[in-house]
Formats: C-alpha cells, sequence, structure tokens
C-alpha cells in the first residue's frame, strides 16, 4: 500500500475510536448511594500514574516553544495487564472521560480505591480531580526529591556566611516533606526566603552588586513553595508508605511515556506533528500497546477475524 493511503486509513480509524468516547463527565456518577454500597465488594486499590512529555509542533504559536504537551499514564490494578492512555493536552476535550474508559475496562467498582501518582503539574493534578469518589492523590517524591536536589546545589554554589543555614534548611524541609508534614516544610520554606531576602537587601544598602546566585537561590526558593501550597493535599507519609511498600513515585510512567510518545514521536521520527495528527496517531498507538485494536475492528465488523489468520512470515 502507498504510505498516503496507510496514513490516510489509520487516521480513520482513530478518527472512529474518538467518535465512539461518550461525552466528558466531570464528576464522577456511579448511581446513588444505595445503588453504590450494594455494588461488590471491589479488590485491590488500582494506582494510576500521570506523567507528560513533549514532542515537536509543525506550527510555532507567537511566545512558545513549538512543542505540543502530550500527558501520558498507566493504570496498574492489582490483578490483570496494565493499560496505558495518552492525549495531546491543548485539543483534548474529554481527558477524564478517557482516563474513566480505561478505568472501565479493567473492572473498575464504585467502591474501590485509586491512588493517583503525579508530578504536581496544573494539566496532571486536574485530570484525576472527582472522578471517582474513592480516590487517593500522591505528590510524586522523585520530582519533589529532584527540586530539593535543585535547591542544595545552587546553594552550594554560594560563597555567603549564611550558606550552613541554607543547607541545613533545606535538607529540613525535605525531611519535613519526606514524614508528610508539608506545614513545617511551607514555614520553613518561607524562612529562607526571608533569610535571603535580607541578605539581598543588606547587599543593596551597602552599594554592592547583587548575588547572581543568591537570586537564582531566591527565585527558586519562592517557586518551590508555591509549589508545595499548590500540592499539599497530595503530600502524604512517604516514609511510611515506603516501609509498607507501596508506591510513592512515578517510575512506571516515565517507562510508559517512553513507550507511547518517544519510540514514536522523538527518537525515531523526530518529524513536526500537528496537534490533531499527534492526538489521533497516539489513539492507535494506546490501542496497539494494549492490545484492543483487533477487539475494536472486531467489535466493528462482526465477521472481521472469522477465519484463521495465516501466520506471517518471519
Amino acid at each position: 500500500m502507498h504510505p498516503e493511503a496507510i496514513r490516510r486509513h489509520v487516521l480513520d480509524t482513530a478518527e472512529r475510536l474518538e467518535a465512539q468516547l461518550g461525552p466528558e463527565q466531570f464528576t464522577y456518577d456511579g448511581g446513588s448511594q444505595r445503588e453504590i454500597e450494594a455494588s461488590p465488594e471491589p479488590a485491590a486499590p488500582i494506582t494510576v500514574g500521570l506523567d507528560g512529555g513533549y514532542i515537536r509542533g509543525r506550527d510555532r504559536l507567537p511566545g512558545a516553544n513549538g512543542c505540543l504537551e502530550v500527558i501520558a499514564g498507566k493504570s496498574i490494578p492489582h490483578e490483570g495487564a496494565a493499560k496505558v492512555f495518552a492525549f495531546v493536552h491543548r485539543i483534548d476535550r474529554k481527558p477524564k472521560r478517557r482516563l474513566r474508559a480505561v478505568l472501565e475496562s479493567q473492572g473498575i467498582l464504585p467502591r474501590q480505591h485509586i491512588t493517583f501518582l503525579c508530578d504536581g503539574g496544573d494539566t496532571v493534578r486536574e485530570l484525576g480531580a472527582f472522578l471517582h469518589p474513592r480516590s487517593e492523590h500522591v505528590l510524586d517524591w522523585f520530582h519533589v526529591a529532584m527540586r530539593i536536589e535543585q535547591l542544595l546545589q545552587t546553594a552550594r554554589g554560594w560563597q555567603g556566611s549564611e550558606k550552613e543555614n541554607l543547607l541545613k534548611g533545606s535538607e529540613r524541609v525535605k525531611w519535613f516533606l519526606w514524614h508528610g508534614n508539608a506545614i513545617r516544610a511551607d514555614e520553613t520554606l518561607y524562612d529562607l526566603v526571608e533569610e535571603v531576602e535580607g541578605v539581598l537587601e543588606q547587599d543593596r544598602q551597602a552599594g554592592r552588586p547583587p548575588s547572581v546566585v543568591l537570586k537564582k537561590l531566591d527565585r527558586a526558593l519562592g517557586e518551590f513553595a508555591t509549589y508545595v501550597d499548590n500540592n499539599a493535599g497530595a503530600i502524604v507519609n512517604y516514609g511510611e508508605r515506603y516501609r509498607c511498600g507501596e508506591r510513592i513515585a512515578t517510575g512506571f510512567v516515565e517507562s510508559a511515556v517512553n513507550q507511547v510518545i518517544s519510540k514514536r514521536f522523538v527518537k525515531k521520527q523526530q518529524i513536526r506533528w500537528t496537534p490533531r495528527g499527534a492526538h489521533l496517531l497516539l489513539q492507535v498507538r494506546t490501542q496497539v500497546l494494549n492490545d484492543e485494536l483487533r477487539a475494536s475492528f472486531e467489535r466493528w465488523y462482526p465477521g472481521f477475524g472469522a477465519q484463521d489468520q495465516a501466520p506471517l512470515a518471519a
């Protein structure tokens, strides 16, 4: 077949997959409370990891870097196969419905618990909100630890007299967050911000040029304090979860992002994509990875696959 014919068939398949999704649902609707309580006893919790990636876009909007943000995720039940999903954030109008369809295909029940793990970004944080009544949202510890390590690296590059206090304060913030004490971590961060701003004010009054490292550290501390404020509800006792063998990081989602996005969009085919074209190809890609594409064709065409397929040549 001609490559253009293959491209057209793939896009037509993706369009049909998109059409069979129901309307977007912003809140969970599992029936009345009596029906929910009468539902079967649920199995072990399902873990859903969310993360983002970027691919090169064809058009570059004013003030943008020309990249498209892709949200990818992986749902891992206690029993059964894991499933992945992905979409282009800019154009997808049914992200919650898409995620719920994945969970429903894994047999989720109204009383079942779901643990959402994400890096704390606005997009991924809002995706799991109100999706299920018994959901728990956990901020990914890996991203928290990396941000703190960046603060420590910046503080080590400063040669001022308050360097040791800044290093000790950053370590205290990490210790508070590891034990789920977001309030004390937030207070310590703002104390560090005031300390850095005080040193910068002293330099201004003395007529000394402000330290570039100190200005960078001041900005990083303020951004991290805002990050902790925005995700305070998703900061848990990571130490306790780790000792109980529960997930505290989204490493399994990083592999899903690499599997869904990088293989076709970044590593082997570094071309520029339109938002719609990338979004549609992602839907076919996830159907293939989830081993669901053949079932979709059998549902559309009842006679599909009735005859035994001849084995392919090696």
